[in-house]
């Protein structure tokens, strides 16, 4: 029978200092994996972070980016906007400075004897040829009667030659142009029910109409915006 012999004083002492020192390195190596994985989740958590503020400083950059080019958008858009009405405003005061200045000048038209009787004649002829009646009459101030008869001659000479028939063009003398009028004529068809109105205030009136947008090409160039000539 074995016998069991009890521990000396500096045995248990030994034995206790290793457990000690094994339980302080098991201890120091379970704080060092604590650390460690600590360590860890703290760069996985911080690099979640980092992301997430970088994702909202991104975002609301770009947002601003937006705002702000939106922004700019805008005011460029106001500015070139101002811009072009400025300079249709321009132009359209120009054009009707034109037609002011041709208006005031109409009155001078019929200084030219010559030239107002052929103006008056070539007047005459277009009504006669739209009207195609045997019998006209012409409307005509009373400081163009003169010159009117001579003209509307004239006018019925070449009418018989371009069209081989007669046309009788008398002037109303009952009813006149006004005398503030800047000249031209009125020619009367079908009983007086039908007339062309060929004064120079009315031919003004349809150039100023029919005119302006090739006046517009011609001082100011092509409309770049435009899609569509005729």
């Amino acid at each position: 029978m074995s016998q069991i012999h009890a521990l000396s004083d500096d045995q248990v002492a030994g034995e206790l200092k290793k457990m000690t020192a094994f339980i302080r390195q098991e201890a120091m190596e379970k704080a060092n994996e604590i650390r460690l994985k600590a360590d860890e989740e703290f760069a996985i958590e911080k690099s979640k972070l980092v992301r997430q503020e970088t994702a909202s400083i991104d975002s609301s950059y770009e947002k601003k980016f937006k705002q702000a080019a939106m922004s700019q958008q805008i005011t460029r858009s106001t500015v070139s906007n101002k811009t072009r009405l400025r300079i249709l405003s321009a132009r359209q005061e120009l054009l009707d400075r034109l037609f002011e200045d041709a208006q005031k000048k109409l009155g001078d038209a019929s200084k030219d004897k010559d030239q107002y009787q052929t103006v008056l004649k070539n007047f005459i002829l277009e009504g006669a040829y739209a009207m195609n009646e045997d019998k006209l009459q012409l409307k005509v101030r009373e400081a163009d009667k003169d010159v009117a008869t001579k003209a509307l001659e004239d006018a019925q000479s070449e009418y018989k030659s371009k069209l081989s028939k007669d046309v009788s063009i008398t002037i109303d003398e009952s009813d006149p142009l006004p005398a503030e009028s800047a000249g031209g004529v009125m020619v009367v068809g079908t009983g007086g029910r039908i007339d062309i109105n060929n004064t120079l205030e009315e031919r003004l009136r349809l150039l100023e109409t029919q005119a302006l947008p090739s006046m517009r090409v011609t001082l100011f160039g092509e409309n770049e915006n435009r899609r569509f000539h005729n």
